[in-house]
């Protein structure tokens, strides 16, 4: 299995890059799909959605699929995924994205996908693969009011690959309170092991191993 968990995208070259080894070919010659059902429980202003997708779509690729996990019946969408050469899972409420993969049956299918496949993530997209993602980590994190917006107070992890928790978006200017102070409030709480990375950085993931891949800062507290 091979995931690049990113905060804000493909952003850098260092991050393209990444993607572009792991792939093992040109993205001209690959087929990717792009889930943005994330994005959708997310309110306000989506340009930050537009933006990304046109980044991803910029890329070159053979094909360019975009897929929604709801709606659609569970063997066309685990159809589709098959189809790709990359899976593509945009940002957004990573509460309402784990729902959509558990509540649609789509989590064993979807791991299967991810076999021969890279899974490029994207804030919530990157998430979702702790077995931490659940209630407590929502109350660690600060995040209970999106997983109340949902109208939820529990919880399933789809996946449950990871001990540890990824946060995104550390000292991003779209959210000024994440900031060392903020990081350190969290850590105090939290007990599990946490990264945070910027909009620059990435986990790279491959098998059992993990590294980081950035442009940017970071910080592991494990």
């Amino acid at each position: 299995m091979n995931l690049l968990l990113t905060s804000s995208g493909l952003r850098n070259d260092t991050l393209r890059d990444a993607l572009r080894d792991m792939l093992g070919k040109p993205f001209g010659s690959a087929d990717v799909v792009f889930v943005p059902t994330a994005s959708v429980a997310e309110p306000g202003d989506h340009g930050w959605l537009v933006e990304d997708l046109n980044r991803v779509h910029g890329l070159g690729w053979r094909t360019f699929d975009v897929l929604e996990l709801n709606g659609l019946p569970r063997q066309t969408v685990l159809d589709r995924l098959l189809r790709a050469d990359v899976v593509y899972v945009e940002g957004g409420n990573h509460y309402h994205l784990a729902r959509s993969i558990t509540g649609n049956d789509l989590a064993d299918g979807f791991l299967e996908a991810l076999e021969s496949r890279v899974y490029v993530g994207v804030s919530a997209g990157s998430m979702i693969f702790s077995r931490r993602l659940d209630e407590r980590s929502a109350e660690v994190i600060g995040d209970t009011a999106d997983l109340h917006a949902l109208g939820a107070t529990t919880l399933e992890p789809p996946f449950g690959l990871f001990d540890w928790y990824l946060k995104p978006h550390l000292y991003a200017p779209d959210f000024p309170e994440r900031d060392d102070a903020w990081a350190d409030r969290i850590v105090a709480r939290a007990d599990f092991p946490v990264y945070f990375i910027d909009d620059d950085t990435a986990l790279r993931v491959s098998g059992d191993a993990v590294d980081v891949v950035t442009e940017g800062r970071w910080r592991f507290h494990p």
